[in-house]
């Protein structure tokens, strides 16, 4: 049976993060979730699956606190969800990330397709899917809007910023989609309820036998930002003379 894999991250939910005075983030309080936009790439493995006779896995590289994850996932439609569990996701960049993802993947039978977002919600670096396509030397597909799959041909559409393009590869494939591939349906009480009968496998970087896994970016340091306006006002006048004082403050701005 094909496996049609779906790869999520547990991130704190932005709705709950505090800015301090000094501008430091402080998320202390704060809950966590799945990734929005993971959301619908769940839901596009899901609906791929069914439509191929296959089946969906979930897969997530995320430390101990990963663990809530489980149960939503598989509330969202797969029939597994394996978990790599381990403190270096705290600080992992796209290239861990995705070397850890890969030898998840190869652990897995008749893996055909993985399907991620195109980033996450907290960082969106963008570089998972790209990363994991080159570590497991499958051909990858970003921006994807629409797929389908006949036989071992997989046909998607890339949403690009002018125009569409229809590309299609020969299976197992990585692919990354936005949004706008499907919506991501809230789970029924009934797959949640039965979300706890399914399978979990739990993994860690040292059974997958990944070596180097020291991430090539440190964050150095993080703060909100502040927007600084001008609050010019134009008061004084009639109507065209203030629409050419604009026109003129926009030309020093070099809006214009």
């Amino acid at each position: 049976m094909p496996t049609i894999i779906a790869c999520y991250k547990w991130v704190v939910d932005e709705a709950d993060i505090k800015v301090n005075a000094d501008l430091s983030i402080d998320c202390s309080k704060a809950k966590w979730k799945i990734s929005d936009y993971d959301k619908n790439a769940i839901e596009a493995a899901v609906l791929a699956a069914k439509n191929i006779g296959g089946k969906a896995v979930a897969l997530t590289f995320g430390t101990a606190q990963a663990k809530t994850s489980l149960k939503d996932v598989l509330s969202r439609g797969p029939e597994e969800a394996y978990w790599v569990n381990s403190s270096l996701a705290e600080t992992a960049d796209g290239f861990v990330t995705s070397r850890v993802l890969a030898a998840a993947v190869t652990q897995m039978e008749e893996a055909k397709l993985v399907i991620c977002a195109e980033g996450s919600s907290d960082v969106y670096a963008r570089q998972t899917a790209p990363r994991l396509g080159a570590t497991l030397d499958w051909p990858v597909i970003t921006s994807v809007t629409r797929i389908s799959i006949d036989g071992n041909t997989l046909t998607a559409v890339r949403s690009l910023k002018e125009c569409t393009e229809t590309v299609q590869v020969e299976l197992p494939a990585v692919v990354s989609v936005l949004p706008e591939i499907n919506p991501a349906p809230i789970p029924s009480l009934k797959a949640v309820i039965g979300a706890s009968k399914k399978k979990v496998v739990e993994l860690s970087a040292e059974q997958l036998g990944v070596a180097d896994l020291k991430a090539k970016t440190q964050r150095q340091s993080m703060q909100a930002y502040v927007m600084q306006r001008k609050n010019i006002i134009i008061a004084e006048g009639d109507s065209s003379s203030k629409v050419r004082e604009l026109v003129s403050n926009l030309k020093k701005e070099g809006v214009l």
